[in-house]
């Protein structure tokens, strides 16, 4: 069985949907190589991405917890069927900058640990996303235009929201975006578009507004099988890595936008750094009310942590 293959061969799979560009990615990859410095050849770490496991980051969690993957790094929003607390990241309008989304997961991390721990997980890091912006075939000039986007959503909450002012909205798989762009299905798309994330996306949609609707999470769990087949010196210095990839991916943010936005404009994609107000008061209404809805869905803790966090000094 599973258990046994971690056992004997001392090596950890860990499944992704999003590209090895994307920061979740290299995060896998990092995470990889700091493990191999630290433990002397005790555990190897295999990266998966770009869902070659087969399975959607949606299908990630299960698959750890029944044990046909020693790891995966999942991105919070699409777990939200799982437990709402997985979208409190992509809440809407709540995280612009990575300091606040860096102080909401400090002041939740209990409680995701909480919440992997008892689908048999142990929370080793996470991944912050560059903002989300809205990826379109057409400008987003107006509030026609913004009723006119056929839109790819990656969370429930996304869902509720763009479906308020657009003229559909769905969840879709990142994998399975393509072909629903190249058909026109879809003719926009909520994401920050990373990595080889972006790659994807400007083939088909060459606009980007700027609406900082997100600073959003992916979460790497391992298997609690798999962690408790490692002795105590070797369970210590994957820790101490996982720490330190964390530490990290919060460093990686550091001029990532930057990055990003030069690769997009040299590949033909217009940014709208200041989109229109009409535009995102539209969207703004329309996030007020999907954060009342998830409050109504969210245990106390999980609720208490949003409220304390919106009652910060700033």
């Amino acid at each position: 069985m599973a258990q046994k293959a971690w056992a004997q061969e001392a090596r950890w799979d860990v499944i992704n949907e999003y590209p090895a560009s994307s920061l979740p990615g290299e995060a896998d990859a990092f995470f990889a190589e700091t493990v191999k410095a630290k433990v002397q050849g005790k555990l190897t770490i295999n990266p998966i991405p770009d869902a070659k496991s087969g399975l959607r980051t949606r299908e990630q969690l299960n698959a750890v917890s029944d044990g046909r993957f020693a790891m995966a790094n999942s991105f919070g929003g699409a777990l939200g069927d799982e437990a709402p607390l997985f979208l409190l990241s992509s809440l809407p309008f709540i995280t612009a900058s990575t300091a606040d989304a860096k102080a909401l997961y400090d002041a939740a991390k209990p409680l995701y640990e909480a919440l992997f721990a008892a689908r048999g997980q142990k929370l080793l890091y996470i991944s912050p996303w560059p903002p989300s912006g809205i990826w379109s075939a057409a400008p987003l000039k107006d509030l026609a235009a913004l009723k006119a986007l056929k839109i790819r959503t990656y969370d429930k909450t996304g869902t509720e929201v763009l479906a308020q002012v657009a003229a559909s909205a769905g969840i879709v798989s990142f994998s399975d975006l393509n072909p629903k762009l190249d058909s026109g299905e879809i003719n926009a798309v909520l994401s920050s578009g990373d990595g080889g994330a972006g790659r994807q996306l400007w083939k088909y949609t060459r606009n980007f507004s700027e609406i900082l609707y997100a600073v959003p999470l992916s979460f790497a769990s391992v298997s609690l099988d798999a962690w408790r087949t490692l002795d105590a010196a070797t369970q210590a210095a994957v820790e101490a890595a996982a720490v330190e990839t964390s530490a990290h991916q919060w460093q990686a943010m550091s001029g990532r936008v930057a990055v990003n936005y030069k690769r997009m404009r040299d590949n033909g994609v217009t940014i709208d750094e200041a989109p229109p107000k009409e535009v995102m008061n539209a969207l703004r209404g329309a996030a007020t009310q999907s954060v009342a809805q998830w409050k109504t869905t969210a245990d106390p803790a999980a609720q208490q942590v949003l409220t304390d966090f919106l009652a910060r000094p700033r």
